[in-house]
């Protein structure tokens, strides 16, 4: 064989090598053990297991009022019980921003079976208890809670009432924030039961939750409460009142009725079934709920009638919750995260934009006059200029750090913070003036919250800072960065005559107190004892190094109280030097305090004298009332 011919049967016998390799490699990979556990393709599709939700009941004594604790047994009935079962109580209630550590009231926790046999359990963290099922379907943990603490946020028993949040008492399971539940209530004697919740047909005192955040936002009361019910637009409604006081209940209702038609003027509807409020005669606050509301009230708080229109002023807030925020939700309330803190920027809107409407629903009502609510809000202009806080904390800043910061004031909050309540009230009112004004009298706060309510809450989404923005400046007709960035992201001092002029009005300012001598100090006094509890910035107080916390015992070698330093500073003038005796960490200390000029301004809404007709129209849409 030549050489040639020799090198075309290499390449035939490796062409025929390389083929036989191919062969071997195909049929291996035709047969491969991942080949033949492949099932064969059913022709039945298969159906996945349905996850199930627990099925959980709640039942709460009070068997001994006087102890002070609400006894709880809750039974969780699971087919997919797991082998540890993680029971969790909040560590904060909705509409009260603050982590309170409710677990920290719980205590002789036990857990056992259908059978009565017990199981193990151990607390995992501050919030948590762990349960050892061993393989049951039901198991039945039960515990006490310490409740004697009236707050709306918090229990109480005694032997007058029961009162309680769900939050602050009812475990629930983990990740299973939707399940339902029922609470079944034991009141001790002949006591009633009132809640937002609906009854379970059949059964005394039971009431059913669809999901926890229902079940949380559905306080209860438990007493010999008295009681009436009024019905607005079909909806039934009721107030129960525990305690003594000198209230007219046929009058609160009949006002309440006014509010709650004013509200309706403005959605179209009422978003409930019905709805209750709970008014103890103990205390002072509120808080809201989805249908319902906590209130707290001094028992002699009803008379004379600017109390008595405080009071209505705290029922219209809590109520127009029901719209803004039980329904027209920032961004982050709502699915809510109960273990830790829910962060939003826009409580100046939730809780300032529902004061400013407390107060403009009582006008519209017809329940306060026009010269009451601007001189309401004049005053509040007053408290939050004389806070030097404004210029370090803006409106997003204060809302975003109420968990940190408005629940847990010290004595530097006057120069650190300012309030969302105080200050949104202001911002949302010059707001809906700008709107008002802008669109020449077409649109105004309404349409922006009407607008929220229908494209936000009836689609379920929660809405943005930026989205609020956005309807504010559709319903103006204009852009309004400035405003928010001024007034609402920023410090700057508002400029109300500017905007108020829209309606024919004018700020007027004086001094307050005529530039008269003052040492600057907010001063308390207790048990005979007067101390200075806080020293703004730019008074002489705190240019001069007087602490909180110093206790003034002497002013020019006379006896402090508060009465005696008010009376002989009004003697004295600015410039003029006295002599402070003050315990200053337990050591007597004297210190010669030169008196200051006191530059606190007074603020009132006022009419302009000329108003032209545009005015006159706004301002009787406004508060319908005439310009003159």
């Amino acid at each position: 064989m030549d050489d040639i011919a020799k090198v075309m049967q290499k390449k035939r016998t490796s062409k025929a090598i390389i083929l036989l390799i191919a062969a071997v490699i195909f049929t291996m990979y035709q047969t491969s053990p991942a080949q033949k556990k492949r099932p064969k393709r059913s022709l039945t599709p298969t159906v996945a297991a349905t996850p199930t939700t627990p099925e959980i009941d709640y039942k709460v004594s009070m068997s001994k009022p006087s102890s002070h604790y609400l006894e709880v047994e809750m039974s969780v009935k699971w087919q997919q019980m797991p082998e540890l079962l993680e029971l969790k109580l909040p560590v904060w209630t909705p509409g009260s921003y603050l982590v309170r550590e409710f677990a920290r009231h719980v205590q002789d926790f036990e857990s056992i079976n259908a059978a009565n046999a017990v199981l193990g359990w151990k607390k995992i963290n501050k919030n948590t208890w762990q349960v050892e099922t061993k393989g049951s379907k039901e198991i039945v943990a039960k515990y006490r809670v310490y409740a004697n603490e009236l707050t709306v946020r918090t229990n109480e028993l005694n032997d007058e009432h029961a009162f309680w949040n769900n939050s602050a008492l009812l475990f629930f399971v983990k990740d299973q924030l939707k399940a339902s539940s029922t609470v079944t209530v034991a009141p001790y004697g002949d006591w009633k039961v009132a809640t937002g919740l609906p009854r379970v047909e059949g059964r005394d005192n039971s009431f059913k939750a669809e999901n926890f955040d229902v079940l949380y936002d559905s306080p209860f009361e438990v007493s010999n409460f008295k009681e009436i019910s009024f019905t607005v637009q079909g909806k039934p409604h009721r107030f129960v009142v525990t305690g003594d006081g000198n209230y007219d209940l046929k009058k609160m209702a009949a006002d309440t009725a006014k509010i709650v038609e004013e509200a309706y003027k403005i959605f179209g509807e009422l978003p409930y079934n019905d709805y209750t409020f709970i008014v103890n005669l103990r205390g002072g606050g509120g808080l809201e709920h989805l249908n319902s509301t906590a209130l707290q009230v001094n028992r002699f708080g009803f008379k004379p009638k600017a109390r008595y229109n405080g009071f209505l002023g705290l029922v219209a807030h809590e109520y127009f919750h029901a719209f803004n925020v039980k329904r027209i939700r920032p961004d982050a309330l709502g699915p809510f995260d109960y273990e830790n803190e829910n962060y939003t920027k826009l409580l100046w809107v939730a809780e300032g934009g529902t004061e400013y409407y407390s107060n403009l629903l009582l006008r519209r009502a017809g329940l306060i006059t026009e010269n009451d609510f601007l001189g309401g809000r004049a005053s509040g202009i007053q408290q939050l200029q004389d806070r030097p806080g404004r210029f370090e904390q803006s409106l997003e800043d204060s809302s975003f750090d109420a968990w940190i910061k408005y629940y847990r004031p010290d004595e530097n909050a006057v120069n650190s913070q300012i309030s969302y309540y105080d200050k949104g009230e202001l911002v949302n009112m010059m707001l809906d003036i700008v709107i008002r004004s802008s669109s020449g009298g077409t649109r105004s706060l309404d349409d922006v919250l009407r607008h929220l309510y229908n494209e936000f809450y009836k689609k379920s989404r929660n809405y943005t800072p930026a989205e609020f923005e956005k309807v504010a400046e559709t319903m103006a007709g204009k852009g309004l960065d400035d405003f928010f960035a001024k007034y609402v992201r920023g410090t700057d001092e508002i400029d109300y005559n500017s905007i108020v002029s829209g309606l024919g009005l004018q700020m007027t300012v004086r001094p307050a107190n005529a530039g008269k001598a003052y040492i600057g100090a907010d001063m308390a006094e207790e048990a005979g004892r007067l101390t200075i509890r806080s020293v703004p910035v730019g008074t002489p107080a705190f240019d001069q190094g007087l602490n909180t916390g110093d206790q003034v015992l002497a002013i020019d070698g006379y006896r402090a109280s508060q009465n005696l330093v008010q009376s002989y500073i009004a003697d004295k003038k600015p410039g003029e030097v006295v002599k402070l005796t003050i315990f200053r960490f337990d050591k007597l200390r004297e210190v010669s305090f030169t008196l200051g000029r006191n530059m606190r301004m007074e603020y009132s809404f006022d009419k302009v004298g000329e108003p032209t007709e545009l005015q006159k129209k706004l301002y009787h849409d406004y508060l319908n009332a005439e310009l003159k």
